[in-house]
């Protein structure tokens, strides 16, 4: 990988919020920061890697823009950005990071509300859009052109890149999705072995403690702090020393980080003290159960099939939804699990990889082996990691094993 890919990805989201803010310009920003790390290939190539890459492409994008203001005979963007600095991005305000600054500028409420997070993602997090729409269940032309359209209603809306305090928590949750949508893409990265996007998950996690301190009266930002470190905390136990795929049941707490664990209990009691329960708090207290569970041998079915059902009612997605159906079969038996999945659309998940996997599992306890090897083989058709299908096709060929098959 060239030294100039390695820079674009520790440092992109960073500079792009760093140019946009001061020029309030997302678009140009983008197109300068492009052509810097174009440049940067060139030229880094022949020159060697220079002592700050950051500061390197900063000036090259900057002089792109000042170089385009000229064309447009716009005095004042140039001398906005002949004041920009590479160390502008440790923020000196209550954002404490102009990235953080940049997501609740896409989160303005002139802008389409289902494309706010995809512009977060791209934008700021650096997620290019065929990952985004993969991620997100839609077509890359359509996630392309709204995204498109989104920075062209910035522009030409002249969107204020100044959020005014009072605004913060009313945008606040669209930026909290967008942080948990940047940690989960991080996350299925090291399902899957490869970890290209590691940095992602701590960048996330950053980006939600300075939510926290941004909003400390918000219990959302706690819970989704907690929710990530409690996942976070067992991400070395996730994959086997050649790679296989290792899911929470069957991983050795022994290799999880307690610290972790620890903060995220005591940010997690903080966000119950408040007294409004949102979503994400409940997604870590299920989180939370899971851990406990699988450290202490105890595991409690009934109260984590209830924190499911509060979650189902406020926030009923697809893999709620399926998580829900598990959670229940633990307690009134795999039937109706199963009946649960039945009531799912085929629309929603005929290519949905967990579905599959939770089929399966449920067909297996009913002693249905037939229909749970079809759905073992539909689910690791689905897969996008190799550590997480060759795991379905070993439980496949298990069940095939007690057969005698």
């Amino acid at each position: 990988m060239h030294l100039a890919e390695l820079a674009a990805r520790a440092s992109y989201g960073r500079l792009l919020s760093i140019l946009a803010v001061r020029t309030h310009d997302l678009a140009g920003a983008e197109d300068a920061l492009a052509d810097a790390f174009l440049a940067a290939v060139a030229r880094w190539s022949i020159d060697g890697v220079p002592r700050n890459p950051e500061a390197w492409l900063l000036t090259a994008a900057r002089r792109r823009l000042v170089d385009a203001a000229r064309r447009r005979q716009t005095r004042d963007a140039k001398h906005v950005l002949l004041d920009v600095n590479v160390d502008d991005g440790a923020g000196g305000d209550a954002f404490g990071d102009e990235r953080l600054r940049l997501l609740f500028v896409c989160a303005h409420p002139a802008i389409d509300a289902a494309v706010r997070t995809p512009l977060m993602l791209q934008t700021v997090l650096g997620l290019d859009a065929a990952r985004i729409a993969s991620a997100l269940r839609v077509a890359p032309k359509t996630m392309g052109q709204r995204l498109w359209r989104a920075k062209t209603r910035i522009r030409d809306a002249r969107i204020s890149f100044d959020v005014p305090a009072a605004e913060l928590p009313a945008r606040s949750s669209a930026v909290l999705e967008a942080i948990y949508a940047a940690y989960g893409s991080g996350w299925d990265d090291v399902a899957g072995g490869a970890a290209a996007s590691r940095g992602l998950t701590e960048e996330a996690i950053w980006l939600a403690r300075l939510t926290v301190r941004l909003l400390p009266e918000q219990p959302e930002a706690r819970g989704l702090l907690a929710l990530m470190l409690y996942a976070e905390s067992r991400a070395s136990a996730r994959r086997a020393r050649d790679g296989a795929y290792i899911p929470l049941s069957e991983q050795d707490p022994s290799r999880w980080d307690l610290h972790r664990i620890a903060e995220a209990e005591a940010i997690l009691t903080e966000a119950a003290h408040m007294g409004r329960v949102g979503p994400l708090q409940l997604e870590a207290a299920i989180q939370s159960a899971h851990l406990a569970a699988r450290r202490t041998g105890s595991r409690d079915d009934r109260a984590v099939s209830l924190l499911y059902e509060a979650l189902v009612q406020m926030a009923p997605t697809l893999g709620v939804r399926v998580a829900h159906a598990v959670a229940l079969a633990n307690t009134e038996g795999p039937a109706r699990g199963l009946e649960l999945l039945d009531a799912i659309t085929s629309a929603m998940s005929d290519d949905y990889q967990p579905y599959w996997s939770a089929r399966a599992h449920l067909l297996v306890r009913l002693g249905q082996q037939e229909d749970a090897r079809a759905a073992y083989d539909r689910a690791a058709g689905l897969a996008e990691h190799d550590g997480v299908r060759r795991w379905l096709l070993a439980k496949q060929r298990a069940l095939g094993a007690r057969d005698g098959v």
